[in-house]
């Protein structure tokens, strides 16, 4: 039998589909979204969950005319299947293929590029008031969930909405929420009731009437507006949106085409701001993912059937020979050791427990673990505060969020010299997460910041030291590591020491100074350069700020070529900073400088990335070989 969605290639074919087929038009995505995201990974629970308000919003509203944003993106996947992409789905998260997140530069359907939370709100208002100012009518939406909700400039937004009045619709999405059947119902009822266009247009005649009333007009408004909300309060859980401005409508089933498509019809010409409440299920529909919606969050392959992990072989997926520890692993591993021995150090993190790696130190000293939900700047400014009064905070985050909370760096914690200790997850490039989440900017940007340490681990066993001796320092500290694992370098152990580097080779035709992940790829180029003669000195940076500068100077001496090899930026990076200092002592020095251009790097396997930005061993040798043959 042949399925409705076949026949849909656009939000245009969709509107052709009767009423009372949506629900089973949901059911096909949900399906589709399974089948595809088994082969591809991806973010599963979260765009199964808002299928059935997918379906809804393209069958109401004229996108691309109508600008609909969803916040983060990872719950876009159904949006992507009905605005033309759906033929090339099975390219998702692949190098070359269409990005797990909302893509201004893939389709139109997508009005920004995004990955980061909390930002929606703030650009459909910014959309809704230039929309106004150009006399145009078009619509604007923005899907949020309640965890995204938490930040602060989503706070920031709604105040700013309900102060202008624009015409605006929000949706918030609420998957952790549960309501009891009595109140449920009769929430229903009560949005059956106060979402209905009659209801809304004759509470503005009667307001208007009232407001006409000689003397006493005003009073009775005020009064009827009281007890109005007072109801709402006792009946309703959006009396703090009211206040902000919004008119408030739910809580409603995420899952029900047909009370969707009622309520969001019946307020969508409300002309003022609006916040719509649904209930829905992370992962619905599939089983595996409903029970354990963490889990499927974020995903690799799966059986769809099974729910269990699959293997890709030859997809640069199978099973580590080893059996290493990722960098997250012995992070969260080795904290848990340090606080058993220190019982000031705290961690504290943005929403991401799991991710990095802290879930057993939550287990293990709950008292002092601090989840502070999406919220970078207050975890930051929190962690200054747990400083000022003694304890050692280490902020494990990922490097594309910290950028969040440059500002807090630089004023709550650097200004003031405060001993944190940063856990930079996810440094350089991540993979399938595109640029949204590579975090190729932080060795440019913490090494600007005053009295900021920045390290950079060459494999898990330096991460541990490192960890140690940063929880010791006295004073801003940051530690980037990158995402999965690397071998051992083999190097003897080095105590770490403030601003020194390791000597791992020693040749006299160049230096390759390489920072963390960088260092073992450096060694594989030095051992290729040895086989052809070339013997390369190879030093194990450590240290981004400050950098051993009695080191390279005492290599500049007797080596006047250098390989500056990082995962990071190449424009104001560590690299960069060597240049400057060579400069600043008159050395005659040739310095090449590997690593990322100044861009947004697309998605893909991060060791095929690598490759292609010329970062890894092969590459590095020939970038030596043109260096010393210069």
């Amino acid at each position: 039998m042949s399925k409705i969605l076949d026949t849909i290639n656009s939000p245009q074919d969709l509107k052709k589909v009767p009423q009372e087929n949506l629900g089973l038009v949901a059911e096909e995505i949900r399906q589709f979204i399974i089948d595809s995201v088994s082969g591809t990974g991806g973010h599963l629970a979260s765009s199964l969950g808002v299928v059935e308000l997918t379906v809804v919003l393209h069958y109401l509203f004229q996108a691309p005319r109508d600008f609909i944003f969803w916040d983060v993106g990872h719950q876009s996947y159904a949006h992507k299947i009905l605005t033309g992409r759906k033929n090339n789905f099975k390219s998702l998260r692949q190098l070359g293929g269409i990005s797990g997140f909302p893509n201004k530069y893939e389709s139109p359907y997508d009005p920004v590029t995004c990955g980061h939370s909390s930002t929606s709100i703030s650009t459909a208002l910014g959309v809704a008031a230039a929309r106004d100012l150009n006399n145009q009518k078009h619509k604007v939406v923005a899907v949020i969930g309640d965890a995204a909700l938490a930040g602060g400039m989503a706070f920031e937004a709604l105040n700013h909405s309900g102060h202008l009045k624009k015409d605006l619709i929000v949706i918030l999405n609420d998957n952790e929420m549960s309501i009891s059947p009595s109140i449920g119902a009769m929430a229903k009822y009560l949005n059956r009731i106060i979402s209905a266009p009659v209801y809304n247009r004759v509470r503005k005649e009667v307001e208007g009437l009232v407001k006409r009333i000689p003397r006493y007009g005003f009073r009775v408004y005020r009064a009827a507006k009281k007890l109005e909300e007072g109801l709402k309060n006792l009946l309703i859980p959006g009396i703090l949106f009211e206040e902000l401005g919004f008119r408030y409508f739910g809580p409603i089933d995420g899952h029900n085409t047909d009370v969707l498509l009622a309520t969001i019809k019946n307020v969508k010409d409300l002309n003022e701001p609006v916040l719509i409440h649904i209930i829905t299920k992370k992962g619905k529909g599939f089983k595996y993912a409903e029970d354990t919606p963490d889990k499927f969050h974020g995903v690799g392959p799966f059986c769809a059937q099974t729910g269990e992990k699959v293997v890709q072989m030859g997809s640069g997926l199978e099973p580590d020979p080893i059996c290493r520890q990722s960098f997250t692993e012995a992070f969260g591993e080795k904290i848990v050791e340090l606080a058993g021995q220190n019982e000031k150090i705290v961690a504290v993190t943005a929403a991401m427990c799991d991710g990095t790696g802290l879930t057993e130190f939550s287990k293990e000293f709950p008292s002092r673990f601090f989840d502070v939900g999406i919220a970078e700047q207050h975890a930051v400014g929190f962690a200054a505060g747990m400083s000022l009064k003694g304890m050692a905070p280490v902020v494990a985050i990922y490097s594309t969020f910290l950028q969040r909370s440059y500002d807090q760096l630089m004023h709550d914690i650097a200004l003031q010299n405060l001993h944190v200790v940063f856990a930079i997850d996810r440094a350089g490039l991540v993979g399938e997460d595109g640029p949204t989440h590579h975090g190729p900017f932080d060795i440019a940007y913490l090494s600007s910041v005053p009295n900021m340490v920045v390290m950079a681990s060459a494999d898990q066993k330096e991460l541990c030291d490192m960890l140690e001796f940063a929880v010791g320092h006295n004073g801003p500290i940051a530690i980037r590591y990158p995402r999965g694992s690397i071998a051992p370098i083999g190097a003897a152990k080095q105590d770490i020491q403030l601003g020194k580097s390791q000597i791992l080779r020693d040749g006299k035709d160049l230096a390759i100074i390489a920072l963390g992940s960088m260092v073992s790829p450096s060694i594989q180029a030095a051992d290729i350069l040895g086989k052809e003669g070339i013997k390369s000195s190879v030093i194990n940076a450590r240290f981004a700020k400050p950098f051993d500068t009695s080191l390279f100077l005492d290599l500049s001496n007797r080596i006047n070529k250098f390989l500056i090899v990082e995962e990071g930026i190449v424009q104001g990076g560590f690299g960069s900073n060597i240049i400057e200092f060579f400069h600043s002592q008159n050395k005659d020095v040739k310095i090449k400088l590997l690593g990322l251009p100044g861009m947004f790097i697309e998605h893909g396997p991060r060791d095929v990335l690598l490759e292609r930005y010329g970062l890894s061993g092969r590459p590095i040798a020939e970038s030596a070989k043109t260096l010393v043959s210069s």
